[in-house]
């Protein structure tokens, strides 16, 4: 008699009944059933078979999992790594609603993209949720075009470029990286600040015996951002090339983005929680307190902070990241005497959902189908996710939030998942946030639990 010596894989199925499922375009009451991972059905009522795992999401959103576009995970700085690791850092941001990051790939002076590459997929192994990468070309060597051909080829359709701090571009390098980019279809994310102009203020600041944390904010004043916007526009007009404009923090440079947009120009934006809900106030005062709120770009005035609202609403701005970086005060002690040693970054890829449906849905600021575009659908297409992630269709993998909108809670370093003693966000009130959360048609987090099962991450690739 034939067997086969090849295993009956177990069918996985999870139903979820009475939920109200949100996209980027629709709000509907329907039931979910996913097998292995994969959604197979989205109808109104579906019978159970007795072999399910059924979910009553009654009076719940249902949201496709949060994307975050931009996190640094185990980020080596001269304070040491950021304080999370790829596990501890997917991790809080499992228990806020994001199944999928994508992270950063930061070779080394004259390293290969590709060797860089291979490293960065090894540290980020032990994450929980799935994850990709934005590569950094940081010098413009001889086989550097080969090296982003190949990396296109591998699944990564995004580069990251810094025109500040000691890996920024030179514009004619700038130009360059553009145009390879350009031609293999890719998009280019910029961090746009003027680096030179920059490293003038700060040490002006420190010739003059400046250096608390406020002059952290007082040495990047909006035209150091919003001009580098500029230049990048029109780098990008020149090179025909996509860019993706991380963290934007301005007035001013919602000014050039919206302008450059009407006249077609490829240009695509993100912000942060920090840069919609804080201002540079936060600067001013004691060291232990003030240092958590040094990262770049800095704190802004609330004029930005309502630019910033508004460019939500008028899609001008397309996703909302993070740019989850954290450090312990411990690290942040290493500047004290000197703010431009304190190393720049804060968390909060745990509460980027939370304050975002706080802060905006709740306070009519933005739609809930908004929320879901700006969380998770928008950067599955433009990063090439899409509809695998951030849509809830058939077909799509069962990465799902359902959303408790009547929880209320403070937030607290004390309570937060990141490896972290610091909290930005620290005594912030939210009201809504996951109640559980699927990863891969598997619960991950319930009631506040991470049930840890046999949840792991992926590497995905990405169409170009």
């Amino acid at each position: 008699m034939y067997t086969s010596n090849k295993e009956v894989k177990k069918i996985e199925k999870t139903l979820i009944i009475n939920g109200i499922i949100v996209t980027s375009d629709k709000i509907f009451k329907s039931d979910i059933l996913s097998e292995n991972g994969i959604i197979t059905e989205i109808s109104q009522k579906i019978e159970a078979k007795g072999n399910e795992t059924i979910i009553d999401a009654k009076g719940k959103y249902i949201f496709p999992g949060g994307i975050d576009p931009h996190v640094h995970m185990q980020l080596p700085t001269p304070a040491g790594f950021s304080s999370d690791n790829f596990y501890t850092g997917s991790k809080a941001a499992l228990f806020g609603g994001t199944t999928t990051i994508l992270d950063f790939v930061t070779p080394k002076k004259g390293q290969n993209l590709v060797n860089a590459l291979s490293e960065r997929k090894n540290e980020a192994s032990n994450s929980l949720t799935d994850y990709s990468f934005h590569v950094s070309p940081i010098d413009f060597h001889e086989n550097i075009e080969n090296e982003i051909c190949e990396i296109t080829k591998s699944g990564i359709n995004s580069f990251k470029v810094y025109m500040a701090y000691n890996i920024g571009l030179k514009d004619d390098v700038l130009l360059k990286i553009m145009k390879i980019v350009a031609k293999s279809k890719g998009i280019i994310t910029v961090h746009a600040e003027l680096g030179d102009e920059i490293d003038k203020l700060r040490n002006n600041s420190a010739k003059n015996g400046n250096l608390s944390p406020k002059y952290h904010a007082v040495s990047r004043p909006n035209y150091t951002e919003s001009d580098a916007v500029k230049k990048i526009i029109n780098f990008s007009e020149q090179t025909n090339c996509t860019v993706y404009i991380v963290h934007v923090s301005t007035k001013e440079s919602l000014e050039h983005i919206r302008n450059a947009q009407k006249k077609g120009i490829k240009i695509l934006a993100e912000t942060c929680p920090q840069y919609l809900l804080l201002t540079d106030d936060k600067l001013f005062g004691e060291f232990n307190e003030t240092s958590k709120y040094v990262f770049s770009p800095v704190l802004r005035k609330e004029k930005d902070n309502f630019a910033l609202w508004k460019a939500l609403k008028t899609e001008n701005i397309q996703t909302v990241g993070t740019d989850h970086c954290p450090f312990n005060l411990s690290q942040k002690k290493l500047g004290e005497n000197d703010f431009r040693k304190i190393p720049n970054g804060a968390g909060g890829v745990e509460h980027r959902l939370s304050l975002l449906y706080t802060y905006g849905v709740r306070k009519n600021k933005i739609s809930l189908n908004d929320f879901v575009k700006l969380t998770s659908t928008n950067t599955a297409k433009i990063f090439g996710l899409y509809p695998k992630k951030g849509e809830i269709t058939v077909g799509s993998d069962t990465d799902l939030v359902i959303w408790n909108s009547k929880i209320n809670e403070i937030i607290s370093s004390k309570y937060h998942h990141s490896n972290c003693d610091l909290n930005i966000y620290e005594g912030t009130i939210i009201n809504g946030k996951p109640e559980i959360v699927i990863k891969a048609g598997k619960v991950c987090i319930k009631n506040k639990e991470f049930i840890s099962s046999d949840i792991k991450g992926i590497f995905l690739k990405r169409k170009i």
